[in-house]
């Protein structure tokens, strides 16, 4: 697991696990994280399912709760067959995007 921090965000890299591997794992930190908007680089696993990506549920209602965002990148999934309560995309880049919409409506009250 690689950690990045960069403002108000930090961005945990899956880097050797299968996807619920990695969750398991990182639930047990998830309490020294939660204060920061969240990236979850889940790329690593090439055999990613959706079943996986729904295992980030409760972490996704958690930080929303603290007023924060948890945003999943994943690739070779049907993205249209995400959750709507998850926010899932391709590239990190583009979890940067949607952390930056995302504090901008929490500070114009949305």
């Amino acid at each position: 697991m690689k950690v990045e921090r960069k403002g108000h965000t930090t961005t945990i890299r899956n880097t050797q696990y299968k996807t619920a591997e990695f969750h398991q794992k990182f639930n047990h930190e998830f309490n020294s994280y939660k204060s920061n908007n969240l990236i979850i680089d889940l790329t690593f696993d090439k055999t990613i399912t959706m079943a996986d990506v729904k295992l980030f549920l409760e972490m996704t209602k958690s930080q929303k709760k603290n007023k924060k965002s948890l945003v999943l990148v994943a690739d070779g999934i049907n993205f249209n067959d995400v959750p709507d309560k998850l926010t899932v995309v391709p590239t990190v880049l583009e979890a940067h995007d949607i952390i930056e919409m995302e504090e901008i409506e929490r500070d114009l009250g949305f």
